[in-house]
């Protein structure tokens, strides 16, 4: 997997009509992946492979992902609102989420791949408004707990300063912030391999997509 999770998953092989009706053989919306009893679609994989490679989500930038592994990162946030919901624990600031919406809206417009013409305005907001909610969510549960010491900020200008070639040494300031989100990072993907860890994954063959 991209994210460099490793998560224990269980396959579902599905056969081409198990998603038929038995009357009428009407064609429901193909299944990706239950999460602890959460189902996910191929069009909820789509949008997040959409957002993502449009660079949606202000501050970021475009990823080109497979659906699988779309897939695999919508699993990993769905995993993480599943706990967000059990403990009520983050929250979306509404200035905050308009602003995000309104930049997120210019940058789908902006974006060159014919996705965006999927997406109605709504899901827009409704997508940034989970990654906002995941990111506090992540605030309040792993970043707050993270730290780095001021020996390791020490230790860690002296090996930039002793590298060869190295004219611009950072401020202690800028080397700590580098560190702390380096650190965040490696939590919050402990954090999923955990949560997976205990988690059932049910995943629907996606061919080769």
């Amino acid at each position: 997997m991209n994210s460099g999770v490793s998560i224990l998953l269980v396959l579902l092989f599905l056969s081409p009509g198990a998603a038929r009706a038995a009357e009428g053989y009407r064609v429901y919306e193909s299944t990706a992946a239950s999460v602890n009893g959460e189902v996910l679609f191929v069009s909820d994989v789509e949008r997040e492979a959409c957002f993502l490679g449009c660079a949606a989500m202000p501050g970021s930038v475009e990823e080109t992902l497979s659906l699988r592994e779309a897939r695999d990162r919508l699993i990993l946030d769905t995993l993480a609102l599943q706990e967000q919901r059990k403990l009520l624990l983050g929250a979306v600031d509404n200035g905050t989420l308009e602003g995000y919406v309104r930049e997120a809206e210019s940058r789908m417009a902006a974006c060159s791949s014919p996705c965006k013409r999927e997406i109605a305005p709504a899901g827009t907001r409704e997508w940034i408004r989970r990654k906002l909610l995941l990111r506090d969510f992540f605030n309040r549960r792993v970043a707050v707990f993270v730290d780095v010491k001021r020996d390791d900020v020490r230790k860690e200008l002296a090996r930039r300063s002793s590298s060869p070639g190295n004219d611009a040494v950072p401020t202690p300031e800028e080397v700590r912030e580098e560190m702390l989100e380096a650190r965040i990072a490696e939590e919050i993907r402990n954090w999923q391999t955990r949560a997976a860890s205990k988690s059932r994954v049910i995943l629907s063959p996606m061919g080769d997509r």
